[in-house]
């Protein structure tokens, strides 16, 4: 108990312009409405203040965590030591003819949006994906047959030490779903997106026929992670989940969807040890079935009070 109240109040001393939160439920922040507490949860607002932060938590050896719409994590039950911060108040978006800068914490759909309202083309693929823009970056997320690395001209990044740097597309060693800062840590700070000029009407027709077809076919009436797994090579996720009998699988309150067999819902208060147990039974019944092994696209960060069997095999 002593340790979140004396982080909290020392960063309080520190940066009494920024907002910060101590012992809070990390639930109230994820797509899963799971996660435990955190010792202290800070919301900065501008560049500046996340790289002194960042600055001040290396220099103090605290532990720091970075979120953005929390729409692709599970956090333990056991929640987070030391830091979160929560990039969502770091979301100005900034057009410059056929380049838009987005700050991390900016939606990506938001972004797609003003692409559209600006007649710019590229991100159409994005309208329905629900993370922030430092997620997107991270872990280059896309859909539909795009992802965020195709229009991505640079990327504007702090360090775990505080230094601030500036990424080029190549910097970035881009991958299906990778990322270089997957492996440095690196905290994405602003993002600079290159389009080209396009027709408002054929932009928004395709935007329409990509939200209908993720309203048709995706869990949205639940609380979920998204895509919980990679595509493994030469194979659908959700139809190996399906063609196994897995559909519709129960554990505790997390159930794999019934419209989609690669989606994991919260269909009744579910925890992330729910959720995290569930995902290893998959990846068994997978793997004895057909002989594959199932990556998680979704990452499973934090603590845990009890240490699950089934989870160190994930």
């Amino acid at each position: 108990m002593q340790e979140y109240i004396k982080v909290a109040a020392e960063l309080r001393s520190h940066f009494p312009n920024v907002l910060i939160k101590e012992n809070e439920q990390l639930s109230s922040y994820t797509y899963t409405k799971t996660g435990g507490p955190v010792d202290a949860l800070v919301f900065p607002r501008t560049k500046d203040e996340v790289q002194m932060i960042v600055t001040w938590a290396h220099e103090n050896r605290v532990p720091l965590t970075t979120l953005g719409n929390s729409s692709n994590v599970i956090i333990r039950d056991g929640g987070i030591r030391g830091i979160v911060i929560i990039l969502t108040d770091l979301n100005a978006i900034t057009v410059k003819k056929n380049h838009i800068i987005v700050q991390s914490g900016a939606s990506l759909i938001e972004t797609s949006r003003r692409a559209l309202n600006e007649n710019l083309t590229g991100l159409e693929f994005a309208c329905g994906i629900p993370g922030s823009i430092g997620g997107a970056v991270y872990m280059n997320a896309g859909a539909y047959g795009g992802e965020v690395e195709s229009v991505i001209e640079s990327v504007e990044v702090v360090t775990l030490t505080g230094e601030r740097k500036l990424y080029s597309n190549k910097d970035m060693a881009f991958s299906y779903r990778h990322s270089a800062i997957q492996a440095t840590g690196d905290i994405v700070l602003e993002t600079t997106f290159a389009l080209e000029k396009g027709k408002e009407d054929k932009i928004r027709e395709k935007m329409a026929e990509l939200t209908e077809l993720r309203e048709s076919k995706q869990p949205l009436e639940f609380p979920s992670c998204g895509s919980v797994f990679k595509r493994p090579t030469g194979y659908f996720t959700g139809k190996l989940i399906q063609d196994a009998g897995l559909q519709g699988k129960q554990w505790g309150g997390a159930q794999i969807s019934m419209k989609h067999a690669g989606f994991i819902v919260n269909i009744d208060n579910a925890t992330a040890t729910d959720y995290i147990d569930l995902i290893a039974y998959i990846q068994k019944v997978i793997k004895e079935v057909y002989d594959v092994s199932l990556e998680t696209e979704v990452r499973i960060i934090g603590e845990d009070p009890t240490v699950s069997t089934q989870e160190e095999n994930i």
